[in-house]
């Protein structure tokens, strides 16, 4: 647990001085707080995935109605009403499983990779301003995403796919049979833009307004500063990445989809979506992110702060 250091006593800037040259010791570490870190990271990931989920697969149907068109767009309440009714309960949880395993190597890659790149940045320039947080957020995310791509492809197509009565392993041999091994990265550069700001706008903003609050509030770790954290971090990195959330499901489902033409790439994506659909197009789906997004960060964070707790290591 924190060794000590509590936020009263000789000043903030000593207090930062001493967690700065704290973090310098801390980086590299033992192999089971490596497994640790890392662990607490997709354990809490997984665990917010599996409570949001359903409105996952919202987001992403709502995400592709109407393709190409412009037109009133359906509510989530209305998607949602014809899900139960034509497909049932059991279709809010399609993808489930390629869902876990993601969150649990794509959420533990994202989140585990910020401290150590953080570090490396303190090495680097000595300090960790917010710039150079958001800069390590955004790395970790990229690096994450590109790793797990074919398992968000896998997700996103069953969770289209209400008549798929077939496993995960099924439907990717059919991806790399019909469609080639390359299929499996189909969107991966809007997906690693939007992992990248992501990743930064949310445990930058996560990070900062945890010190800002600490620095001006009587508020101290635990659990009411971590939510309110949270809450600031997962408003923040709704408004970000909506749009990319958006382009990065158009382009997995390219296949899926006869109405939408190829796309090439996200920027052609953008720019067909804005003409054919309007600008406010980008954002179908927006309130089903920040439904899911808000308390999935909240739970993300509050969650893994309490087992980084438990397995002895320091706050975020």
């Amino acid at each position: 647990m924190d060794g000590g250091h509590s936020h009263s006593g000789s000043g903030n800037s000593d207090s930062f001085v001493v967690k700065v040259a704290e973090e310098k010791q801390k980086w590299p570490v033992s192999s089971s707080q490596i497994v640790s870190h890392f662990g607490t990271s997709g354990l809490s990931v997984a665990a917010a995935t599996a409570i949001t989920h359903p409105l996952d697969v919202l987001k992403v149907r709502l995400q592709m109605q109407l393709v190409g068109q412009r037109g009133p767009l359906t509510g989530m309440g209305q998607v949602a009403a014809q899900v139960l009714k034509k497909e049932g309960p059991k279709a809010l949880y399609l993808g489930m499983m390629p869902a876990l395993i993601r969150s649990v190597l794509y959420g533990g890659l994202r989140l585990g990779l910020y401290e150590p790149s953080k570090y490396a940045c303190n090495l680097a320039f000595g300090s960790s301003n917010i710039l150079l947080k958001i800069a390590s957020g955004a790395f970790s995310g990229a690096v994450a995403t590109a790793l797990t791509n074919p398992v968000e492809v896998l997700k996103v197509r069953l969770q289209m796919n209400a008549n798929q009565r077939r496993g995960s392993m099924a439907e990717m041999h059919t991806i790399v049979s019909e469609e080639g091994i390359r299929a499996l990265w189909k969107g991966v550069g809007p997906a690693m833009a939007r992992a990248a700001a992501l990743t930064a706008s949310q445990l930058a903003t996560y990070d900062e307004t945890k010190q800002v609050l600490i620095r001006w509030t009587p508020l101290d770790e635990g659990f009411h500063l971590h939510l309110l954290s949270s809450t600031v971090a997962g408003t923040v990195s709704t408004l970000v990445t909506a749009p990319m959330d958006m382009i990065k499901t158009r382009l997995m489902l390219q296949r899926e989809s006869k109405t939408v033409g190829n796309y090439k790439n996200g920027f052609q994506c953008a720019y067909q979506v804005m003409l054919k659909e309007g600008p406010r197009a980008l954002y179908k789906g927006g309130f089903a992110i920040f439904a899911r997004l808000g308390p999935q960060t909240a739970i993300t964070f509050i969650l893994c702060e309490e087992l980084r707790k438990l397995a002895g290591l320091d706050a975020i």
